[in-house]
């Protein structure tokens, strides 16, 4: 578990002192006009995902410097114990086995006992699926890991998902997510899934107790066939009611667990067939990212940039923009996982780090995103790196035909056209002697054109990558969403932190606990006047 820290590699002084000479004042403009192979040297496929880094401030010796840091802190090493199931997560004592749940048989470590938890929790879903089950609805009720992986999963893949069978996803405590799902519902022909690895959520179990008060309410009468449980604690879901329940291990951590019996409603949506694609998709990349040498390795590649940009040129944010509507949840899934993974201000031995780690990981699916924060990217004062996800044919499904398909794939068009022209007007920009030589008809009268000019100009060089698909299917999305998972390891590996656990969260779940009898008897004793004072304010 013994591992060096990237500040404590030479190259990472050669890194500052490389980013002094030349990084800082790195222009992609400049480098493009000489380097005409630039595409070409900087980009590459990977299984489903071809990325272009092209846009990206980086050269030859940047590369060279970053692999040698990720050797000296010996990445490779790193990977394989995680692949092998040692206990990386050492806080909690515990192995690191996502990989393992999308591998084939024989493959990984507890491989039989994954394949038949896999086969059974397919079974399941198949016989949901089925005409004579009766239900038409199904309510999965978690958060955080439990929730967004698999909400961003069914929508990304509604178009294969089953015609007439509806999926809904409750997550906040706030009684405002669940009553209007509730609204909609037949009691006689919904099913519940309940997630929660402890069966103890606060927030999920709140509000499973709702549902089945409502469900009682409303006629139900049988909670033993209309609410089922993906958990570990089967006495606890036994209690509430429930007699089907599907448990998965501790080296399974919850934003890592849609690939498990989590992804229980993923299954129900797309069936066993492509559940198992999704489970392919991802082991390809798996594959990908423990055999290929560093320099052709997507996943180590981004890891890289992502130190190179955070603790080098200081963006402190990075921004997602999916072009595709059902890609529209991926960032707020990624901003758990890279967010919660790499938000750490200690290394593994517990020391307060001296430099950076998870920029802020945010977006909103493109085009809608060009009319809300892209006037930042282009003329804001903060250099913001922008991660492009394009998907080059359409999936909209077979009941999309004639004169609506043609219209559909026309708008396809113009959405990969409004993707690469942000990505090249963030790297371009327009200079001040461009814009004094375009009409500007909506520019005030009173105002002079050198004014004008100067607003309507950009700086550009503002940093992009955009990953292609050539669908967004079951099998593409899960090479995606292990890209991403890896990516967030060899960032953390670098950085010498534990990227599986999450003390974060704790302090809120404990303070909550505190304060919940408070708002009920008043009692304000030992608290900070903020906090009372609002406690007061809410019980007035």
């Amino acid at each position: 578990m013994s591992y060096p820290r990237c500040d404590q590699s030479p190259a990472w002084a050669a890194l500052q002192d490389h980013y002094r000479r030349s990084g800082a004042q790195f222009d992609l403009r400049a480098a493009f006009a000489a380097e005409p192979e630039r595409f070409a040297q900087w980009s590459l496929q990977a299984p489903e995902v071809f990325a272009d880094l092209s846009k990206n401030r980086i050269e030859a010796a940047t590369l060279d410097l970053l692999v040698q840091l990720a050797e000296g802190c010996q990445l490779g090493a790193q990977r394989e114990a995680m692949f092998k199931g040692e206990p990386i997560n050492h806080t909690e004592g515990r192995a690191v086995l996502h990989t393992a749940l999308r591998a084939p048989a024989g493959a990984a470590p507890f491989s039989d006992e994954v394949q038949a938890s896999l086969a059974r929790m397919l079974a399941f879903a198949e016989s949901v699926r089925a005409a004579d089950s009766g239900i038409r609805d199904v309510v999965h009720i978690g958060i955080g890991g439990s929730d967004l992986g698999p909400a961003m999963v069914v929508q990304a893949l509604q178009a294969f998902a089953k015609p007439g069978l509806r999926l809904h996803f409750v997550s906040n405590v706030d009684g405002h997510d669940l009553a209007p799902v509730l609204r909609e519902l037949d009691p006689a022909r919904t099913l519940f899934v309940i997630a929660s690895k402890t069966f103890t959520t606060q927030e999920t179990l709140a509000n499973a107790l709702a549902a089945k008060a409502w469900f009682l309410a409303a006629g139900g009468s049988d909670v033993g066939r209309h609410f089922v449980a993906t958990s570990s604690n089967t006495a606890a879901a036994a209690e509430f009611g429930i007699h089907t329940t599907f448990g998965f291990w501790d080296w399974v951590g919850g934003r890592y667990s849609l690939w498990s019996v989590i992804g229980l409603p993923i299954a129900i949506a797309i069936g066993a067939e492509h559940f198992r694609a999704l489970l392919a998709g991802a082991w390809a990349m798996d594959e990908h990212f423990r055999a290929a040498p560093l320099r052709q390795n997507l996943p180590a590649l981004l890891g890289l940039l992502d130190i190179w940009y955070r603790n080098f040129h200081g963006f402190t944010s990075r921004s997602v923009a999916p072009y595709h509507q059902g890609l529209k949840r991926l960032p707020a899934y990624l901003q758990q996982l890279e967010m919660e993974s790499n938000g750490k201000g200690v290394d593994r031995e517990g020391q307060a780090l001296p430099y950076g780690t998870s920029p802020v990981v945010w977006g909103e699916a493109g085009t809608n995103g060009q009319h809300a924060y892209f006037q930042m990217l282009h003329q804001g004062t903060d250099v913001i790196p922008v991660e492009f996800i394009a998907v080059k044919t359409p999936t909209h499904g077979p009941q999309v035909t004639g004169e609506l398909a043609e219209r559909l794939a026309d708008q396809h068009v113009k959405l990969l056209a409004n993707c690469l022209a942000q990505s090249q007007a963030l790297m371009q920009g327009k200079s001040v002697e461009e814009a004094l030589h375009e009409r500007a008809p909506t520019a005030s009268k009173s105002l002079g054109v050198l004014t004008v000019a100067r607003h309507r100009s950009f700086p550009g060089n503002r940093p992009s990558t955009t990953l292609l698909l050539e669908t967004l299917n079951p099998r593409s999305l899960g090479a995606l969403i292990a890209l991403y998972e890896h990516r967030v390891f060899v960032s953390g590996a670098l950085w010498g932190i534990n990227s599986f656990d999450q003390w974060g969260v704790e302090l809120g779940k404990a303070l909550c606990s505190s304060l919940l009898p408070r708002l009920g008897s008043g009692d304000v004793a030992g608290l900070d006047a903020s906090t009372a004072g609002l406690l007061q304010k809410l019980r007035a």
